[in-house]
């Protein structure tokens, strides 16, 4: 398998897709990444954690629908071109 500019954007996507696809109760919350875990007070900095959580919060309210129309239309070229 060659290094091109669509092996990179497909590894991408399975990044996106594995962020999306992380469960708080199930798996975040066992690691002790939960909602409950992340308050912090009034003006403290939040920190390496919390800013993770929120990004991985964010990509799955946002990300959710053009996934999968990133991955249909990954999977049809995979199809048609190998």
């Amino acid at each position: 398998m060659a290094f091109t500019l669509y092996s990179l954007i497909q590894a991408a996507i399975l990044c996106v897709n594995a962020v999306a696809v992380l469960h708080e109760e199930r798996f975040l919350s066992k690691i002790g990444w939960g909602v409950d875990q992340s308050v912090g007070g009034f003006g403290d900095e939040p920190g390496v954690r919390v800013q993770l959580m929120n990004l991985v919060r964010s990509v799955r309210t946002v990300m959710r629908v053009p996934l999968i129309a990133v991955n249909s239309v990954c999977i049809v070229l995979l199809l048609l071109f190998g």
